[in-house]
């Protein structure tokens, strides 16, 4: 197992697990959105098992009056088959160390209000609503 970053040769790999969280999303409008993203250094983080890219988090450094400077998350999921397994604590953790790194004030995300067990997740993982 492997927690790294990901690259842009690696977008068609991202995109097959994104879109079990975004699956409104064509591939050339993820693709276009992800070199949209790359002004605000958005970074794909993956955690591999073997060759398989199990959980994905999409993030980026930001700076609000709010948050202050904080790591934003934008996306994270982990494939259905691989829920349950310990994945998502793993990159929880992964990002929270990334954030003090980054020198962040927090850790932020939004999830939708239909995403109850996402909330759960992060709830029972020390994040607050």
């Amino acid at each position: 197992m492997q927690i790294r970053e990901l690259d842009l040769k690696e977008l068609d790999v991202v995109y097959h697990i994104v879109s079990e969280l975004r699956d409104e999303l064509s591939y050339k409008e993820f693709e276009d959105l992800i070199y949209d993203m790359r002004h605000m250094d958005y970074k794909m983080i993956g955690i591999m098992e073997k060759d398989e890219l199990v959980t994905y988090a999409g993030v980026g450094v930001q700076t609000n009056l709010y948050y202050k400077r904080h790591l934003y998350v934008f996306d994270f999921v982990t494939r259905e088959q691989n829920r349950g397994r310990g994945y998502g604590k793993m990159m929880l953790d992964y990002l929270v160390d990334y954030a003090k790194v980054e020198m962040c004030k927090n850790l932020v995300l939004s999830s939708g209000f239909e995403r109850t067990d996402a909330h759960e997740f992060y709830e029972k993982n020390g994040l607050e609503k």
